[in-house]
């Protein structure tokens, strides 16, 4: 997610429709069926940390990983006001990046950072996860459904207060079969107003193809996982078992 640099302080703001608890309950029953011997956990393209320190204060040692240097900013400082519970190690690394000192027993990702990736940088993602989770262990992560992104072709959205603006535009480009979404956003400075603009493009990642891959990158027991949270909007739940490397 190198993309968000000016949009990081106010990333949390624009997902407040999200709450992140339903994702950790979910990866949770996930965990409690597949081992429940689940101890330490790597969130990779974690943003905000948000998730990351939920987890932490329910007993997990994370990892977590992104590559946007301001996004991390504002997760130290969500973690270091946890309070009797060890803090998520967070390490600036890009998804094809990911470079551990050791294994963990889980892998989670949410909110689409997935398909930031395009397909040639798939390959690599899995195998390094491949590499970094416990024989056995488990990797859960979501993606916008290829139905999703195409549903918001020529979408426009606004977010506004007081203090900042942000004006949303998407276009879905066929022959790339990604989302190109360019974002101006309007900071208040005094009596002046500051203007960023930042693009972001996710990709259409056809779920079964995603599944094919992680099998050959050595996991099995790949599959859609029905229930997650936001499914109802085209939001995708892809579930795989790791094997020896």
């Amino acid at each position: 997610m190198s993309a968000y640099n000016f949009l990081a302080p106010l990333y949390d703001g624009l997902t407040d429709d999200v709450n992140y608890k339903d994702f950790a309950n979910f990866y949770e029953a996930r965990f409690k069926k597949h081992s429940g011997k689940i101890k330490s956990i790597l969130d990779f393209g974690c943003g905000t940390g948000t998730l990351s320190c939920i987890l932490a204060q329910r007993g997990y040692e994370l990892i977590a990983a992104d590559s946007s240097p301001d996004m991390l900013s504002i997760a130290q400082e969500k973690a270091g006001e946890l309070s009797g519970v060890t803090p998520p190690l967070f390490l600036c690394q890009s998804m094809i990046e990911i470079d551990l000192y050791g294994t963990v027993d889980a892998a989670v990702s949410c909110l689409d950072a997935v398909n930031y990736l395009p397909p040639k940088d798939l390959p690599e993602l899995f195998r390094l996860l491949h590499l970094f989770i416990e024989p056995d262990g488990i990797l859960i992560f979501d993606i916008n459904s290829p139905e999703r992104l195409r549903s918001l072709d020529g979408f426009t959205f606004v977010d506004e207060d007081e203090d900042k603006l942000c004006l949303w535009r998407a276009d879905f480009d066929e022959t790339e079969d990604a989302l190109f979404y360019g974002m101006d956003i309007f900071t208040r400075k005094g009596k002046l107003w500051r203007r960023s603009f930042e693009e972001h493009i996710e990709y259409a990642h056809e779920p079964e193809k995603l599944l094919a891959l992680l099998l050959k990158a050595g996991f099995k027991n790949a599959e859609i996982i029905s229930g997650g949270p936001h499914s109802e909007l085209g939001r995708v739940f892809i579930s795989a078992e790791n094997t020896p490397h």
